[in-house]
């Protein structure tokens, strides 16, 4: 087994609150998330509350899309929980974590996930490192949300 964490922050012009509202609401994902450009066709499901604790957010696309699903597991001011489940082209479940911290007249937002690389994937982590694999992605999205919370 190889353990990992992926994180990576930025400073954003916006309040925290505003932060706060496009990671809360799973509708809001569209306009920020580093993943809507994989698959054009992506299928979304949206179930539970619009936002916060019990918004569950399904997708299916295409092979590099996958399948998968996140429940926002706690929601408070400072910081969004996230469960992630991965279902295709992999099997993984992993905690994400969003953090928003006051800085100045902006909100530093981080943004952590952690896991575990089991069987194949532990043996594929030791040539590709996870975090080098996500954390484009991750810098991605953030700089996203960032476009999107300073517009407002």
């Amino acid at each position: 087994m190889a353990e990992y964490t992926v994180s990576r922050s930025v400073v954003v012009d916006a309040d925290a609150s505003r932060c706060h509202a496009l990671v809360d609401d799973f509708h809001a994902w569209t306009a920020w998330s580093p993943w809507e450009d994989v698959d054009p066709a992506l299928e979304r499901t949206y179930s539970g509350p619009d936002a916060g604790v019990g918004a569950r957010y399904a997708w299916s696309g295409n092979r590099k899309a996958g399948r998968g699903s996140m429940e926002i597991v706690s929601s408070t001011p400072e910081r969004i929980g996230v469960q992630l489940v991965f279902e295709k082209p992999w099997k993984a479940t992993n905690p994400v974590e969003f953090r928003f911290t006051p800085t100045g007249a902006g909100t530093r937002v981080t943004w952590t996930m952690t896991g575990d690389n089991k069987g194949v994937a532990a043996i594929f982590a030791r040539v590709v490192n996870t975090d080098r694999l996500l954390g484009n992605d991750f810098d991605k999205g953030l700089a996203r949300l960032k476009a999107v919370a300073e517009q407002a």
